[in-house]
């Protein structure tokens, strides 16, 4: 009789370990479940958050581009303004040098002039 309590105490207390050990499987699924739940939210935000790189990339990308373009256009203006500047430069001497032949000219004829009608 006492071996017979003794099993089944031993069965009370195994049964309430297995009681125990259940609500702990069932508290541990269900952890499971929200940890899944939150890492599927998890990956779907990176998902989201690697596509809108991509497009920051492209984007940039295509900046940089346009960038590289306008910057060879800015260039080319800069050297042609260069050089229209220098051909300026050059004429604008030119126009000088005729002005001072010009004024060489002017003051000679004047010369002419002044004898021309001094002596008549």
């Amino acid at each position: 009789m006492d071996e017979c309590d003794a099993i089944n105490s031993e069965n009370y207390m195994l049964t309430d370990a297995c009681s125990e050990l259940k609500k702990s499987i069932r508290e541990l699924e269900h952890e499971n479940k929200i940890l899944k739940s939150e890492k599927t939210e998890t990956n779907m935000t990176n998902l989201i958050l690697y596509e809108d790189l991509k497009k920051f990339k492209e984007t940039l990308s295509l900046k940089e581009e346009a960038f590289a373009a306008d910057l060879t256009k800015l260039e080319n203006e800069s050297f042609e303004l260069k050089q229209k500047l220098e051909s300026l430069l050059v004429e604008n001497r030119k126009l000088l040098e005729n002005l001072k032949q010009v004024e060489s000219d002017f003051g000679a004829n004047r010369r002419w002039n002044r004898a021309f009608l001094a002596l008549n």
